[in-house]
């Protein structure tokens, strides 16, 4: 009997320690899988809201001292894709951005986080807008768990500049895609 309560204590244990381990996770409550009118941009031929989607995370990895938000769109017919947002040197208290907080006042953003320039040429949340008749595009959302601080950039940095030392500095990154077209 003894052996069979140790036994099914080991169990628990283990599944538990499992459960949790490595599970850095982003989340919205704004989205699911296919952006909203919300999500969309008011430009460009597009009539959206343009407003930022509440984003969450979670069991970010040890050593975590900032994040970064991206938005990408690796659909864009650029040749080299489309950056909707990044936001970074967000505090490692920090495990969330509510809706809106993209706008380009950063009233809403935790206080040392840092809007990059977008593709759009703003610094702040760039909504959807692929071109019509296009299949779907995909935007990934992504939230990266960072070994540094702070990012030290120019304030006119590209997206591609931002982007380097984003993954240059990452211990761990969470995402997921939601899509859109018209």
């Amino acid at each position: 009997m003894l052996k069979k309560i140790l036994g099914i204590m080991f169990v628990f244990a283990v599944v538990t320690s499992i459960a949790y381990a490595g599970e850095f996770k982003l989340t919205s409550s704004s989205i699911d899988k296919v952006l909203t009118e919300k999500q969309v941009y008011n430009g460009f031929g597009c009539s959206g809201k343009n407003i930022s989607p509440a984003l969450q995370w979670r069991g970010a990895p040890k050593g975590t001292m900032s994040y970064a938000v991206t938005v990408y769109d690796p659909d864009a017919p650029t040749g080299s894709g489309w950056w909707h947002w990044l936001v970074y040197n967000i505090p490692a208290n920090v495990t969330e951005l509510p809706e809106g907080a993209g706008d380009v006042s950063g009233k809403m953003l935790p206080e040392g986080a840092v809007h990059g320039r977008t593709d759009f040429g703003t610094k702040a949340f760039g909504g959807a807008c692929p071109p019509e008749g296009h299949k779907p595009h995909r935007y990934i959302f992504t939230v990266f768990a960072l070994k540094v601080g702070k990012i030290d950039l120019p304030a006119d940095a590209t997206a591609a500049l931002i982007g380097y030392m984003l993954n240059a500095n990452a211990l761990e990154k969470a995402s997921f895609t939601a899509t859109y077209g018209r």
